[in-house]
């Protein structure tokens, strides 16, 4: 199985080591940002730093002035890696190790553009706004999205991408200081914390025969008794059919089903306009229950690949995690990425990498996605060689 291993440039860039380092692991392939979101990350390794705080959304590479010359949005330059393309730096450094580099385009998950453009983001049931949740929905946002999309993904030296939340962010988020766990929300709560009422997602809703104020009053009725007591434990697709009724859930669904597709289609297809030739390869990180919200967007399987080359799953967790995700994709035409948090001090079991693979690959996996290189401590890294060495033996 080809190994991939996630990367930010900042973690090459200052250490002349780090592209053999990771060569050294055995894995083949680096998906490396070029489009990401605020975080701060550590660097345990790096000569010259610890932490990297990356303040905002950003680009690692110079945006093209004259594709967003007069535009509201536009993709922000980042100020926490030196030199002018740190993405160009680091690619080149590890193609020089002898490994592929793919990027990895964060997409519709932008605190920034929240903050400076309130009216871009997803709006709740009770008027709250995400600020880290474009609603793509909006024809401005999914114009951003597609040109992001087309720019940050095809950089020169770069054989392909991936493309994360290309698709509906929601309720769930990391954010700093969090207190939004005081009431326990299974994820069919979060779905219905997750749906836009913004003006956009109001007359979409309307479009398809659904009064948008009669369905806002009825997710606030059927969440008031998760607020008065001890929260809702309901999950799934079914859970929602429970907490809102089924004729309303597959209104909803509808709606955001019918805009995602929209935009994974012309984001893929603005990639592979974009691109250098008929090889580069587009993969998007997905959830095959078309309900989920976040990094790995809930998707249809056989519409999902039939517009992309392949996904990238999560597969993080026990065998019936890995089943519940792979298993929809099994006999579709594609590339079954399974991608592993192996990052132990962030809930992620390197230790048991050889066996979950095989038990990925039984499933259909081809490929295996190790989050994340530059994270992962010492010891985690030597799991991974282990294993993957393991794996080349087998």
């Amino acid at each position: 199985m080809k190994a991939a291993a996630f990367l930010y440039p900042w973690d090459v860039v200052g250490d002349p080591d780090a592209a053999a380092r990771l060569a050294d692991t055995g894995v083949q392939q680096v998906t490396l940002a070029s489009a990401y979101h605020s975080t701060r990350a550590l660097t345990p390794r790096h000569p010259g730093r610890r932490i990297v705080t990356a303040e905002h959304a950003a680009v690692l590479y110079p945006p093209d002035p004259a594709r967003w010359a007069g535009r509201a949005l536009r993709p922000a330059a980042q100020s926490w890696v030196a030199g002018d393309d740190p993405y160009a730096e680091a690619a080149a450094a590890l193609a020089d190790a002898g490994l592929q580099v793919h990027s990895w385009v964060v997409l519709a998950h932008n605190s920034r553009m929240g903050a400076e453009h309130p009216d871009t983001s997803v709006v709740n049931a009770y008027g709250d706004r995400y600020p880290w949740a474009p609603c793509i929905a909006r024809p401005d946002v999914r114009a951003y999205l597609v040109d992001l999309a087309a720019e940050a993904a095809v950089r020169p030296g770069t054989a392909g991408t991936e493309l994360e939340s290309c698709g509906w962010y929601g309720f769930a988020h990391l954010h700093a200081h969090d207190k939004t766990s005081g009431v326990a929300l299974g994820d069919a709560a979060q779905y219905l914390m997750s749906l836009c009422f913004c003006a956009d997602c109001r007359a979409g809703y309307g479009a398809s025969g659904t009064s948008a104020e009669e369905l806002r009053a009825a997710v606030r009725r059927a969440l008031e008794p998760v607020w008065s007591g001890p929260g809702s434990a309901e999950q799934g697709w079914a859970g929602v059919e429970r907490l809102l009724g089924a004729g309303l859930a597959a209104a909803t669904l509808r709606w955001r089903r019918r805009v995602a597709r929209g935009l994974q289609d012309a984001a893929v297809a603005a990639v592979r306009a974009a691109a250098p030739g008929p090889g580069f390869q587009v993969l998007l990180h997905a959830d095959p229950a078309a309900h989920r919200t976040g990094a790995n967007v809930g998707t249809d399987p056989a519409h999902v690949l039939a517009a992309a080359d392949g996904v990238v799953l999560p597969c993080t967790g026990g065998d019936a995690a890995r089943e519940a995700v792979l298993g929809p994709f099994a006999g579709l035409s594609g590339v079954m990425a399974a991608n592993f948090n192996v990052v132990s001090g962030m809930g992620g079991s390197p230790g048991t990498l050889e066996r979950d693979a095989a038990h990925a690959a039984s499933l259909g996996a081809d490929q295996l996605r190790l989050y994340h290189a530059g994270l992962a401590s010492g010891p985690d890294l030597r799991a991974v060689t282990g294993a993957l060495s393991a794996i080349r033996g087998g």
